[in-house]
């Protein structure tokens, strides 16, 4: 995804937008980064991906009240659908997506 403004993106997009807060040094971000990419590529399009680094945007961290990363927020339209911090499972991640992608 291009790099357009986090706000412009969550709020726009006519897609659902799964925004994982994460930072380069952390381990379990790490881990989870193949785990994400199968499930979007799964998800065959009905569901963006979008990468913010808590450390370029603590911003969006508060506002969003993230307190410890990797942490996953789904929006749709501005609104937030589901949300879940940690390390989940391919399996995990692709059932609490798949409840909203129709």
């Amino acid at each position: 995804m291009a790099k357009k403004k986090f706000k412009e993106v969550i709020q726009q997009s006519e897609e659902a937008v799964l925004v994982d807060f994460y930072a380069d040094w952390c381990g379990p971000c790490q881990t989870m980064n193949p785990v994400l990419e199968e499930v979007i590529q799964e998800l065959a399009g009905k569901i963006k991906l979008y990468k913010l680094n808590v450390e370029n945007n603590p911003q969006a961290s508060l506002q969003f009240g993230v307190r410890s990363i990797p942490h996953y927020i789904l929006f749709k339209r501005g609104k937030i659908l589901w949300r879940k911090g940690g390390i989940m499972t391919k399996r995990e991640l692709l059932q609490a997506m798949k409840g909203f992608t129709g």
